[in-house]
């Protein structure tokens, strides 16, 4: 069993609630620390191993610098995402500029950071030749299409993906690149998303050490990167199993000692966010409303514009009723947000406990692609964002969304002082 556990006593979690209001999302930096302390230790046989987190699972620079203090880079596809790592002290191969169908102008500012650029399309090297200076890091996205059998619902089939380049595209970059004597030259893919598999997982390092020593043997090329991707699952389910990291360690360890002789030098890489701040990210919120109808519903007052996961993908997330962990689930609920679409559901005919109207729930595992998927739909405010120090302290990180912020880019007279009183509750 995957135990789904609260990042502190129901009484804290009441505690926030009552200073802060609902909804919110809380992140646990004891847990964050411990598991990216887990990753690297299952990594520290590789002498240039280095994780980059996937600044688009959790887009906060307090928690950037978090990990950038523990020895973590970044994974950028925005300008956004480049100037959030820049600001909080990321430089060089601290980060890497893995976008698509990506405009100069971002190409520009992550070469002017000395960032890795991996190049999605074999069509961006005359893009970035007519446009300016090419990179002094180059790296290669691969897709190996049908030649992987396996894929799933999140990032779909190789061969249906819009990501990465063929063998044969990323072959003439890689002679290219070494035509042009680039100084750093690497290879990279992203293949699978939330794989729970350590066949999947491995296959993928496999797969990838193969594909560097053809590059050698055909090219002369030992590659100074190799990126495996992300793709590390998260156990969301109780009943599902966590990926072992030591396990995981081990088995790429060996097969890099089997098929990477001569490759001492090369970084091996990964680009996890889910892993990294998933499991320590939850979404609490407040149950409001109570409707019986042909099923029970649980009205809440966080939305599907707070997490978008279980109704863009019918993704499963734990709920725990907070204070009521010991009572029997014996109720059937639809646990909701107030959104005008039917798919507004954290859960769907999920058994719990009894729900009351003030009741907090606590939704797991939203720590990755739970805020920064939020959207303004319905004009929805997107929430705040807690810290929960390793002190027991609490910093916000990011503060509830107004209507003024909303309508800023709106220019319309009048709109800004109404949105003023409105929120202020007055006439």
């Amino acid at each position: 069993m995957n135990a789904k556990q609260l990042p502190c006593s129901d009484e804290k979690i009441k505690s926030i609630a009552d200073m802060y209001g609902t909804p919110f999302h809380l992140y646990d930096e004891n847990g964050i620390r411990r598991g990216v302390r887990a990753f690297q230790e299952a990594f520290q046989w590789c002498p240039n191993f280095r994780e980059y987190f996937a600044v688009k699972a959790t887009p906060n620079p307090w928690i950037m610098k978090l990990l950038k203090d523990m020895g973590v880079g970044a994974d950028c596809s925005s300008l956004a995402e480049l100037v959030l790592s820049e600001t909080v002290g990321l430089r060089g191969n601290d980060i890497v500029f893995s976008s698509n169908d990506t405009p100069y102008s971002e190409y520009r500012k992550a070469m002017e950071l000395g960032a890795v650029i991996n190049l999605d399309d074999i069509s961006h090297i005359p893009f970035l030749e007519k446009n300016g200076p090419i990179p002094e890091k180059i790296c290669f996205r691969y897709n190996p299409g049908p030649s992987l059998h396996r894929g799933n619902q999140i990032i779909g089939k190789p061969e249906e993906a819009k990501y990465g380049m063929t063998r044969e595209q990323l072959m003439e970059g890689i002679a290219w690149a070494k035509e042009k004597k680039i100084p750093f030259i690497g290879i990279h893919t992203m293949v699978i998303s939330c794989e729970l598999s350590m066949d999947g997982l491995v296959g993928t390092a496999e797969m990838m050490f193969d594909l560097a020593g053809d590059i050698r043997e055909q090219l002369g090329v030992t590659v100074s990167f190799i990126d495996l991707g992300g793709g590390i699952g998260l156990a969301y389910r109780p009943e599902e199993t966590p990926v072992d990291m030591a396990e995981l360690g081990s088995r790429i360890h060996e097969l890099y000692d089997r098929k990477m002789h001569g490759f001492e030098k090369t970084m091996l890489c990964f680009e996890c966010g889910r892993i990294i701040t998933g499991p320590y990210g939850f979404l609490i919120t407040q149950a409001i409303h109570h409707k019986y109808i042909y099923r029970n519903y649980i009205g809440c007052d966080a939305s599907m514009a707070d997490l978008m996961r279980p109704g863009m993908y019918g993704a499963y997330h734990h709920i725990t009723v907070v204070g009521k962990e010991d009572i029997p689930p014996t109720e059937i609920y639809d646990i909701t947000g107030s959104l005008c679409e039917n798919n507004d559901k954290f859960a769907v005919q999920r058994r719990l406990p009894p729900i009351e109207a003030g009741d907090l729930l606590v939704i797991h595992d939203t720590g990755a692609h739970g805020h920064s998927m939020g959207f303004n739909y319905n004009g929805k405010l997107r929430h705040q964002e807690l810290l929960l120090r390793e002190d027991g302290s609490i910093q916000q990180i990011r503060r509830n969304e107004t209507l003024k912020d909303l309508f800023a880019t709106l220019d319309y007279p009048g709109l800004n002082e109404k949105a003023e009183k409105a929120e202020q509750n007055e006439p």
